[in-house]
């Protein structure tokens, strides 16, 4: 059967649409309402994020087959125990027994259950297993990118209030560690005990790549902590966040080490400002591709607006930089019950950077923000 799909679905034009009881619905259910619309027989998955947003599965090696009354979890021989503890409405399936492949296994599933048309992730599966199942299994691939990643746009309460929870850990660690941030102290130091921090208030274990330079390594969007020491009068950038029951956090905060500048001091505030004339079009109905603009217009006239960086924020939930993003290459309108984060950024090599993120909620009437700690300038 030959199907016409298109292979890069932008995200504002997937037809599937959740209606106002949607937020409601199980997250199978959508996937389903899904396979319904399309007219297809089932849904293979196999983004990480999207079988734990399928299933609430917590472990790794993860595929889910989905059909309008089926469900398999594909595991190997590592997570079967777990899977059935977690899972208990699964089959839960074990790819490597009797068979040699992921591929194998689906084949059957297929053949079993009578699947001609199964949608796949497009923009995750790789060339291999891909080529695994057109060999293998007798079905019509229809790809289907991006789909899944939509519906995890609109937040349910649980998944609004999980990331509540890992916004509040974040800012409970920002405040222990500002005692640690000492002339001397290295920027790998302060970035291990911010993430045991993290876990001592609460945060899920797994690990989560965290952002704490300083000094002129501010001016590098994504600096990895390194050896360098502390010094006096270095701004301290904090871009990090934890996971709560796998729902993630994400903040931003510059600090400085001593007595500010006064170029210090100017560039904080129209960074500070550049973020809150932002945070004053969150609502439903504002672009993304308009928070961009409006964040430079309080840099007008004062030579930093070509200190920017473009792409200033993006959903998150499960995963941390989740689409759309706020850049020119997303119109996607905003939404109640989305999540997002807001990081415009001043950035000036060989001297410095300055980023502030929060991290909103969107609501029926504006935004709620889920990070408590103030945007004024901190000097320790």
């Amino acid at each position: 059967m030959n199907r016409l799909v298109k292979e890069n679905i932008k995200y504002n034009e997937i037809e599937f649409k959740l209606s106002k009881e949607g937020i409601n619905m199980t997250n199978e259910t959508k996937i389903r309402a899904y396979l319904e619309q399309e007219h297809l027989d089932a849904f293979f998955i196999a983004k990480q994020v999207n079988t734990r947003f399928a299933s609430g599965w917590t472990g790794d090696d993860s595929y889910i087959i989905l059909t309008p009354t089926a469900q398999f979890f594909i595991t190997d021989p590592r997570y079967t125990e777990q899977a059935e503890i977690e899972l208990t409405d699964y089959t839960i399936v074990n790819w490597r027994f009797p068979h040699r492949t992921v591929g194998d296994t689906v084949a059957r599933i297929v053949a079993e259950n009578q699947i001609h048309t199964m949608a796949f992730e497009s923009d995750c599966l790789e060339f291999d297993m891909y080529d695994d199942l057109k060999q293998k299994a007798q079905l019509d691939l229809v790809p289907a990118g991006g789909v899944i990643d939509k519906m995890r746009v609109i937040k349910t309460p649980e998944e609004i209030q999980n990331m509540r929870i890992a916004c509040d850990i974040s800012c409970r660690a920002f405040r222990r560690i500002l005692k640690d941030i000492k002339i001397g102290v290295t920027e790998k130091e302060l970035a291990a005990k911010l993430s045991l921090y993290m876990v001592e208030e609460g945060a899920d274990t797994q690990p989560y790549g965290n952002i704490l330079i300083s000094g002129a390594r501010t001016s590098l969007l994504h600096g990895i902590p390194s050896e360098k020491a502390i010094e006096y009068g270095d701004f301290v950038l904090m871009d990090y966040g934890c996971q709560y029951h796998g729902y993630l956090s994400d903040m931003t905060r510059t600090v400085v080490v001593g007595q500010a500048t006064k170029q210090q001091r100017e560039v904080y505030e129209y960074e500070k400002r550049s973020l809150e004339a932002c945070e004053q079009i969150l609502r439903p109905g504002t672009r993304c591709n308009e928070l961009y603009p409006k964040s430079l217009e309080p840099l007008k006239g004062t030579g930093y607006a070509d200190k920017t960086y473009a792409a200033i924020g993006h959903s998150i939930g499960l995963f941390v930089h989740e689409l759309p993003y706020f850049e020119a290459n997303y119109d996607d309108v905003l939404v109640p019950n989305s999540v997002y984060t807001i990081e415009p950024g001043i950035y000036l090599p060989d001297w410095g950077g300055i980023r502030i993120e929060d991290q909103v909620v969107i609501t029926e009437t504006g935004y709620e923000n889920l990070i408590n700690i103030p945007h004024d300038l901190i000097e320790l």
